[in-house]
């Protein structure tokens, strides 16, 4: 069984026991979360497709820990006129264990 949820304006499949690693949520670790825009579940004997979302519908999981993703680093260059930027960057992530998965019928 999984589901397609909307967080962060991405998608994401949620699979029961698996762990998302998704935007940043400002929920502390070892907290509830429950997301509600479910776009499709699939049960191994139907899929259920919303028009946008599942009305009802809800993933919920737990908050596992909060960090920062892998550097990227960004290097702007022009030639010829000595010319060189180079910066870095770390995106705040949040990583949830998916607990259960509730249909909206």
């Amino acid at each position: 069984m999984y589901a397609v949820v909307v967080t962060g304006g991405k998608q994401y499949k949620a699979q029961i026991g698996e762990t998302l690693t998704i935007e940043k949520l400002d929920i502390a670790a070892g907290q509830e979360v429950q997301f509600d825009q479910v776009l499709l579940i699939n049960d191994d004997t139907s899929v259920t497709v919303g028009t946008p979302t599942i009305a009802g519908a809800t993933v919920t999981g737990k908050v596992v820990r909060q960090d920062r993703g892998p550097k990227i680093i960004i290097f702007k260059y022009k030639p010829k006129v000595r010319y060189r930027r180079k910066t870095g960057h770390r995106q705040s992530q949040t990583h949830v264990l998916v607990q259960g998965i509730q249909n909206g019928k």
